[in-house]
Formats: C-alpha cells, structure tokens, sequence
C-alpha cells in the first residue's frame, strides 16, 4: 500500500492537444466514424439507424425481449455454427462474457449479474449482463452485441480507399462485440474496460462485384485512482504477453494507441493509466487476427482479477473514497464527452440503460481541485498526464 498524503485534496488543470494515432488508416476514417458512432459499444439494443448526413439507409429493426439466451444471434443465411468467423467471433465473446462473469461472481461473493437477452426479427441480439451493489463491485456490466445493419454508400466508398463513378446503394453490414466496465467498491481497487468488435460488409445490391471488407477493433485499459506498481506492471505483462505470441510490435503500438485514445482533452490528461487499444485492424491474416482478439478477451481475467483479489479489502478513509469519486468524475467526462459510441447512442435515442451502463453508480466534482505535490494522489495525476512505459 503506498504512503498516504497528510494534506487536504485541492486542484489543478492543465491543457495540452491529442497528438493523432499514426495507425488509424485515413482512408478508413469515414467507415469507422460511422460504424462506431452506429454500434454504441454495442450496449444500445433499440439503436435504430439515423445518418448524421444526407443518404438513404434502412433501420435496425427493434428488438425483442427474451426469456432464455438464444443458441446463436446469428442469421439462418450465415449458418450458427458453419466455421466462418462470423460463427467463431459470436461463439468467442459470449463465451468470454460467461467467463468472466463467473470470475466476477465468485470474486465478489454476494452479487450476481441481471441478465437482459434480446433478439432481432431479421436477425441479430445481444446479452446485457450487470451486477450492482455487491460486495466487491458497485458497478459491473459485461455486454454482447450481434448487429446486422446498413451503412451509407459514402462510408463504404471510404473503405474501399478508390474513387469510382459506381453509385452504390447502402451497404449491409454485420458487428459482433463483447463491451465490460467494472467499478469497484474500494478505492485501491481500479476500474477496468475492455471491449473486442468485428465488423464486416457484404457487397452492394447494385455492386455484386464489390469486395467484402472486414475488421478487428478493440482493446483492454486500467483506471486506478491510486497507483500500485505491482498491480500496473501485472495488467501491462498480461496485455504485452498476449500481443507478443503474434507480433512484438503490437504491444508498443497498442500501448500507445491506448494512451492517445482514451484523452481528455480539455483536462489535458488520460482517462487511466492505459493499456492496448487498436482499431480498423485487417493489414494482417483474418485467422491470426481471430486468434488475437480471442487470446486478448481471454487475458482479461488474469490481468485484472489478482489486482482486485489483492487490494478489495485494503483499509480506506473517507480521503482516499473522495479521491476515487473525483477520478470517477474524470471516467464520465470522458466517456459522455469523448466515446463515440456513448455520445451517439445519445444523440439517437438508444436504450439510456444500455448506453450509460458503462458509468459509475456514484462520482464527485469539487471546483478547481489540486491534490498537493508529491502526494499519492498527485503521482496518479502525474501519470495520466504523463503516460509511462510500466514494463
């Protein structure tokens, strides 16, 4: 447990700009913008589809709630369990979600998750999972999502990255995610997300000759409210090691896409104390990208479920829960703010208890808020102004 400051908490703001990612692909930018602000995270089961410009589109159709988890979310047309990737990515995430909803019961010894299931007519579902007010966890949501959907004839242009006198009409496109956020009780505890979505696009009606494009996304981050270097160099190991049985140059790639993802801008600092995020990723063999994204989802529970085991019954004071709920503060800027799939699902009138599940139950604000130099709390500021290299 690290020293604890004497002095009282008070405040501070700094100011700095995001530099871009050097790996979002500019010729993807319009498809992604679209296709993350259309699947908020995959938590928003009544989304229907509302362009933010001028083209035709059809809606997704509303959901339907179900008593009993269905079998596959998926199409009649795509098999349930034919072997393509469709097939094997919807299998992978829910059966990641039941692992790690399982972890989280038996860590947290009293609460357990409320299940919410949906299906679509035309095909797709998903499976909201949350726990609230155990005895480790205020808050923990483990989410899937299988969409099936139309994107504008603009953004699939994009993708494509060639300009052409084609015309086509809005293309159909399917996503399958698993989103989680998990908000302990004890302020040594840290929050943790993690999110892994597949994207693909089938071919225009008036364009059968159009190619499918498809794409990996996602990643797994820390939000501590105070710092343990323990606890952060076992989160970054778990993450570094999953990305080295595939390619060495994905974890400092990751890491610092992280790092620039998860900005806030107008506080001048990061959301957390970072970890692997990637996007829009299909420069490498589908089959090896698959198997990635598994071993990632699948690292999840080793990563975090020790640190938590460890520090759930760390002794605290009212000190240390203020501190916490300021940090908390920082999440929901950034998430209302800044994620593009809460701020959509916002702005489009989705299920509000799927879109806000990611928050906290509880937070705090105080104006113009400094913790004194040199205190815990300042060395957790510090490095989420100044992203570290913790391995």
């Amino acid at each position: 447990m690290p020293s604890l400051p004497t002095a009282a908490l008070s405040s501070s703001s700094s100011l700095s700009l995001l530099p871009p990612s050097s790996y979002s692909s500019p010729r993807k930018t319009q498809l992604r913008f679209f296709l993350s602000y259309s699947l908020p995270r995959f938590t928003n089961p009544t989304y229907s589809y509302r362009t933010p410009i001028t083209c035709s589109a059809t809606p997704i159709e509303k959901e339907t709630v179900v008593s009993e988890r269905p079998h596959s979310f998926l199409r009649q047309t795509d098999g349930l369990d034919d072997g393509s990737v469709r097939s094997r990515f919807q299998r992978m995430i829910m059966d990641v979600q039941d692992s790690v909803c399982g972890a989280l019961e038996a860590l947290d010894g009293a609460g357990n998750f409320k299940e919410d299931a949906w299906t679509r007519p035309g095909g797709g579902g998903g499976i909201s999972r949350v726990l609230q007010d155990g005895h480790v966890f205020e808050k923990a949501g483990v989410n899937i999502s299988v969409v099936y959907g139309v994107m504008p004839p603009e953004a699939y242009r994009a993708a494509k990255g060639a300009v052409t006198d084609q015309n086509p009409g809005p293309v159909p496109f399917f996503a399958a995610g698993i989103s989680s956020v998990l908000h302990p009780k004890n302020p040594f505890a840290p929050t943790m997300h993690f999110n892994y979505r597949y994207f693909e696009t089938d071919a225009p009606k008036d364009s059968p000759g159009a190619p499918r494009q498809w794409w990996f996304g996602g990643g797994t981050d820390l939000t501590p409210s105070y710092i343990f270097e323990e606890d952060i160099k076992h989160f970054h190991s778990i993450q570094k090691r999953a990305c080295d049985k595939f390619d060495p140059s994905f974890y400092p790639r990751f890491k610092k896409w992280c790092d620039d993802y998860f900005y806030i801008k107008h506080r001048g600092e990061r959301r957390g104390l970072g970890g692997i995020f990637f996007d829009d990723l299909n420069d490498y063999d589908q089959e090896m990208l698959l198997s990635f994204a598994t071993e990632c989802a699948n690292s999840v529970v080793p990563a975090y479920v020790p640190i938590v085991e460890k520090r759930k019954d760390t002794p605290f004071n009212e000190r240390h829960k203020a501190w916490q709920q300021l940090r908390r503060g920082r999440y929901v800027e950034f998430n209302l703010v800044y994620d593009r799939g809460t701020t959509f699902g916002l702005k489009t009138g989705g299920r509000i208890e799927s879109i806000l599940v990611s928050l906290p139950l509880t937070a705090r604000w105080e104006y113009d808020h400094k913790p004194e130099e040199g205190s815990e709390e300042w060395k957790l500021l510090d490095a989420c102004i100044n992203p570290k290299e913790w391995i």
